[in-house]
């Protein structure tokens, strides 16, 4: 198997932080307003969520994507796994100033954290297919089941998900509507990452599954973030209902919302240039606005 992933244009690093060290991607240079990307969860990390599009994006503007606790090459940190604390954690590695956040899946869950807790940080917010945005997992009737599994002890949990993980196949299967469209570096990573314990994932259900209901489901209050949002949703996500993106951009001031067509839950792998097509304008504004800003 080869080396760990690292995608084009980004540079490997570590940030000191609560007695361990968080993975740090860079890239880019003096630019565009800077770019900060949140990879999702299950077997994922920054290189892997991030892969095709880093690259591009790091050509105009500073780009950063860290490992949140648990996942990729982080270490020593407390997995906490509530979205408020991964963004609280996001925002401290990312540093001082305000930048775009972009966040796929669980990602996504952690940057409407982000603009609701840090609003100065936040330039702009994209959301890709996020989480956060649902009152059950999987519907009312099935809810409670997935609360007890939750509630398994670790050494249930941790080897079945790393049995689970092994299945990259599989996996893969769920998350694009196109398995020949994730290139064979990104199931390796894909691969390497299901052979670490799942931690970071298996503590992000326990602090969002409630017994009820989903404890992250942000619906009611994202009509709180004034920053620009865009969301951007496969319409064949079979993962996260596309549903929930509309209604979130429906309920903000300053947001829109774009289904692609024959696209599952990772739109940035799998569509690419669909989705850099459909970024470009939006990073494009956001600039023009920091730009005017610094002016007066």
């Amino acid at each position: 198997m080869t080396a760990p992933l690292v995608p084009a244009g980004a540079r490997v690093g570590f940030v000191a932080h609560a007695g361990g060290r968080v993975r740090v991607l860079r890239g880019g240079g003096p630019g565009g307003v800077p770019v900060v990307l949140v990879h999702g969860g299950g077997p994922d990390n920054a290189a892997i969520s991030w892969f095709e599009v880093f690259g591009e994006l790091a050509r105009s503007r500073p780009v950063l994507a860290p490992d949140l606790p648990g996942f990729g090459r982080t270490d020593g940190v407390p997995v906490d796994g509530s979205p408020a604390a991964m963004a609280d954690l996001a925002v401290a590695v990312a540093g001082a100033g305000p930048a775009v956040w972009i966040g796929v899946s669980m990602g996504g869950d952690v940057v409407l954290n982000v603009a609701l807790r840090h609003p100065g940080a936040v330039a702009g917010l994209v959301a890709v297919a996020p989480g956060g945005l649902a009152a059950y997992a999987g519907n009312r009737v099935l809810h409670p089941l997935a609360w007890l599994a939750c509630r398994l002890p670790d050494a249930v949990l941790l080897p079945a998900l790393r049995l689970a993980g092994r299945f990259t196949g599989a996996a893969v299967r769920a998350m694009v509507h196109d398995p020949a469209s994730v290139p064979p570096a990104v199931r390796e990573e894909m691969v390497r990452e299901s052979r670490r314990a799942p931690t970071g994932y298996l503590r992000y259900n326990q602090a969002t599954v409630g017994p009820w209901r989903m404890r992250n489901d942000l619906s009611g209050r994202v009509g709180r973030i004034r920053a620009p949002a865009l969301f951007v949703h496969g319409r064949q996500d079979r993962l996260v209902d596309p549903r929930d993106s509309l209604r979130a951009a429906a309920a903000m001031p300053d947001a829109r919302a774009v289904l692609l067509d024959g696209c599952g839950h990772w739109v940035q792998i799998e569509a690419r240039d669909r989705f850099l097509a459909e970024l470009g304008p939006f990073l494009r504004r956001i600039d023009d606005e920091h730009d005017r800003g610094a002016r007066t």
